[in-house]
């Protein structure tokens, strides 16, 4: 397929280059019986009440029934999602997933029960179910985690109360999203040539890259215009949805959002808080970035819309998705012969669905893992598109290993780990390509491409971070979020990121209306730490070869068996310290040390 020129419509788009969805359900209408067999669930879970404590057979058999339950849901969920994706103002997808959401809704009320039954069995019944069924000890993991949350189990009735809010809770999020992706609308944009640009949030970041100013400053407008146009809607979204979480946090007990999102993925607090103390400590490499690329662009005056134009422009090409891929498997085979068949499979098997189309949701994932994983794409033929593809086949071939190598109840990690593997393989193919040139402006162009990879994700990520946890510390002082209080913060936030060699136009300050990971719930500082270990674990591996990779795929392969900082202990990297952030920005700036040199 060639590179797109007009957005398509979903009917359009070749079959090879959508992912193969019948892969899980042949039709609609075998989805539609699966989910009818779905409904059964809630009655065999209460089956189980009132008797997990009673014996070991019955613990034993609830948690069979929670993994078959697992894999029937995944498949039925994710088949859901995936279609609703694929045209968001579809209503019979989108209806389709609001009919799978009320059903894990009813589960989750059966299921309610669970946790603090498990939690009341007293420590000496637990090991004596140990002895009487030996099969129990696959899950002594997960009866550890559920047990230590202790404190934060309520009641009987009050969890099936919370379980019943959940069908709302989500409302914030949900209708934030229909609105970016399905309703919203921007005008065209016009180059200085007078060439006509249709402008999506998809197409949104390829303007910013062209060479012509007025198109990438037309572009910045028209959209950041367009979404302040909604301004107070959009600020209602993120009220509503700090303040059902600051609901849950307290509700179950815990000191703050953070700590309730976090004690879910076993982190500690004070990776979050090191996290942006680390980076706001090592700002200045991010001011002396921007004031090489407003000397190298030659600017009088640099403004936000710069940012994103290769420095070296005439060196930037289109490379087309085939190309893409071939360059891929070659920058990481340093990962294995085993590891490149997975990722040719994923490649030739339609894992991927590839083009942008009219409606379909913006950006790039990757999601579920049965009977394979899939990887939603918004392909643009440009280098940061190959870097999206090596990304997302990070994430996709990291759910492969851990559904291979790991029972059902441990076969999802935690969203901690989710983006180490996916940037492993970005570092693995910048390094790939820089060793394939000595070309002094090629090199230029690949190094400052990964100097906006570390920009985009360490400092960017970490800004959004710091951003998050403000939002939710002024709704848990009881403060509601306005449009104005929200544009104030996050203009004055850039202003200390981005430091005084660039203008802060005004229109960045309503940014965070278009971010749909501000929804996620603490999602985003984990792109920055996971950068930085995937920074350290791509090194080790190119330096030490095959004890490096065995260790990385043991990581790969260990979904939620242990917690995750261990997990990356595995992998060689301490996430409990300000090292691995340390270094990553260390390399930040012996790169920008080399592409001043380059520029000379």
């Amino acid at each position: 397929m060639s590179k797109q020129t007009k957005i398509p419509n979903r009917s359009e788009v070749q079959k090879e280059y959508t992912w193969a969805t019948e892969d899980i359900f042949a039709s609609d209408e075998l989805w539609e019986k699966a989910l009818d067999e779905l409904r059964s669930i809630p009655e065999k879970l209460i089956a189980y009440k009132g008797k997990l404590g009673g014996s070991a057979q019955a613990l034993y058999e609830y948690f069979l029934l929670r993994d078959d339950n697992s894999i029937k849901v995944g498949r039925v969920g994710n088949y859901a999602s995936l279609k609703a994706d694929e045209d968001t103002a579809n209503s019979f997808y989108q209806a389709m997933r609001g009919k799978m959401r009320s059903v894990l809704i009813q589960i989750g009320r059966a299921d309610s029960f669970a946790t603090p039954e498990i939690i009341a069995i007293p420590d000496e019944t637990i090991e004596r179910f140990m002895k009487e069924k030996p099969e129990l000890e696959l899950y002594r993991r997960r009866l550890e985690i559920l047990r230590s949350h202790k404190e934060h189990t309520l009641s009987d009735a009050e969890e099936c109360l919370l379980a019943s809010a959940r069908e709302i809770s989500g409302a914030a999020s949900d209708i934030a999203s229909n609105f970016r992706n399905a309703d919203i609308r921007f005008p065209s944009v016009k180059d200085s040539e007078g060439n006509e640009y249709q402008l999506t949030q998809g197409s949104y970041i390829p303007l910013l890259v062209k060479p012509d100013r007025q198109l990438r400053k037309a572009a910045f407008e028209a959209l950041h215009g367009t979404f302040d146009s909604f301004k107070n809607t959009s600020a209602a979204f993120l009220n509503s949805q700090m303040k059902q979480l600051t609901f849950y946090s307290r509700a179950r007990k815990y000191s703050s959002n953070l700590e309730a999102s976090l004690a879910n993925t076993e982190v500690p607090v004070q990776v979050y808080h090191n996290l942006i103390a680390t980076v706001n400590a090592n700002i200045k490499y991010l001011h002396r970035y921007v004031a090489l690329r407003k000397k190298l662009m030659g600017l009088d005056e640099m403004h936000m819309y710069d940012l994103y134009t290769p420095i070296i422009a005439d060196v930037d090409k289109t490379i087309p998705y085939e190309e893409a891929k071939q360059i891929i498997i070659e920058a990481l085979a340093p990962l294995g012969e085993d590891y490149i068949e997975i990722l040719k499979e994923g490649f030739n098997s339609r894992w991927i669905d590839v083009y942008e189309n009219e409606g379909k949701r913006t950006g790039a994932y990757s999601s579920g893992g049965d009977p394979h994983p899939y990887v939603l794409l918004n392909q643009k033929d440009t280098l940061d598109s190959m870097f999206t593809i090596a990304h997302e086949m990070g994430h996709a071939l990291h759910t492969y290993h851990s559904n291979k190598y790991q029972p059902t109840v441990y076969n999802d990690y935690v969203i901690f780990v989710a983006e180490v593997a996916s940037t492993c393989n970005e570092v693995l193919l910048v390094k790939h390509l820089l060793s394939k040139t000595e070309d002094r402006k090629e090199r230029a162009y690949l190094i400052n491409h990964f100097l906006e990879q570390f920009r985009g994700t360490v400092y960017r990520q970490t800004m959004f971070a710091e951003f998050e946890l403000w939002m939710n510390q002024k709704v848990e002082s009881g403060e509601t979020l306005t449009a104005d209080m929200l544009k104030s913060a996050y203009h004055e936030l850039n202003k200390r990121y981005f430091g005084e060699s660039i203008t802060v136009d005004e229109p960045i300050s309503i940014e965070w209306a278009r971010i749909p990971h501000f929804f996620y719930n603490y999602y985003v500082f984990q792109y920055s730490t996971g950068f930085s270990a995937a920074v350290a674990i791509a090194n080790r591996i190119l330096k030490e070869g095959k004890s490096a990779v065995d260790e990385y795929k043991k990581f790969l392969s260990g979904g939620c068996s242990t917690d995750p900082i261990s997990l990356l202990k595995i992998a060689g990297v301490d996430m409990t310290t300000p090292a691995p952030i340390e270094d990553a920005l260390k390399l930040f700036n012996e790169l920008l040390d080399e592409l001043e040199e380059l520029a000379k």
